[in-house]
């Protein structure tokens, strides 16, 4: 019996006759903190983009809680993706709107909460990512860290299954870093989403990830899966070991 609550079957990704990744079928399940990984040029944004639609695959399936994503219609796309929320690796926020303004967006966009209604959900997302009062702030005045956590904020607005991460930690100072994965972590718990995360910091994989695949550019397809902790220190591929083992003054070999 699967739990899973995306399923990836057969993928091939391909930009025209140049593939990039081929073969791909693995499982996210439910409450999982997913990551992809791999060397630079293996296609983890890739394959992100072919999650979320905004890439379509030349070949395979991706499925949501068992139903295709791939074939589903435009209007039924749009529902699924409503239980979704992503950030960005600039936060993406609109910098002419203030935090509360950015937040509010998908509330007027697709629900039917009074002013009131949203100017209290609005409230509670900021406190829940430690941005309590700053809800007339603009992005340009608050650190890269709060804008990461803005942007969190904004994802959880409409209390979505899925949360997606690109490089979430991507800029960040160490400790900045931590904080965010932690919050994640917390996030995930309480709200009980499934997440998906392209990261190659290791910090943040060996903290928080409880799930993984490992792309490769070499070989254009998936060589490792599972739990990070386990394919560190058991896996038979050794560019996998040697991703999962590398420090800054000796990185492991990435890909172009």
């Amino acid at each position: 019996m699967t739990d899973a609550h995306i399923s990836v079957r057969d993928l091939t990704m391909a930009y025209g006759s140049r593939v990039i990744q081929r073969d791909l079928t693995f499982d996210i399940n439910h409450g999982d903190i997913f990551v992809i990984m791999g060397g630079s040029g293996c296609g983890k944004s890739t394959l992100l983009k072919h999650l979320l639609g905004l890439i379509e695959p030349s070949q395979g399936d991706i499925l949501y809680a068992g139903e295709s994503f791939v074939h589903a219609t435009p209007e039924r796309r749009d529902s699924m993706r409503r239980g979704w929320g992503i950030t960005y690796q600039s936060g993406g926020l609109f910098s002419a709107m203030s935090l509360a303004e950015n937040i509010e967006l998908p509330l007027q966009l697709y629900t039917d909460y009074s002013a009131s209604d949203r100017a209290d959900i609005i409230a509670y997302k900021l406190a829940l990512v430690g941005l309590d009062g700053y809800q007339h702030f603009y992005p340009s005045e608050i650190s890269g860290g709060m804008r990461k956590r803005a942007a969190l904020a904004r994802a959880i607005a409409l209390e979505p299954d899925i949360l997606f991460f690109d490089e979430p930690s991507a800029g960040l100072d160490p400790i900045s870093s931590s904080l965010l994965d932690e919050l994640i972590q917390q996030l995930q718990a309480s709200i009980g989403a499934t997440v998906v995360m392209v990261t190659h910091e290791l910090p943040s994989i060996f903290s928080i990830a409880t799930n993984s695949v490992y792309l490769d550019a070499d070989s254009k397809t998936m060589i490792a899966y599972g739990d990070p902790k386990h394919l560190r220190d058991h896996s038979d591929q050794a560019i996998v070991r040697q991703f999962l083992t590398r420090t800054a003054s000796h990185p492991a070999k990435e890909h172009t």
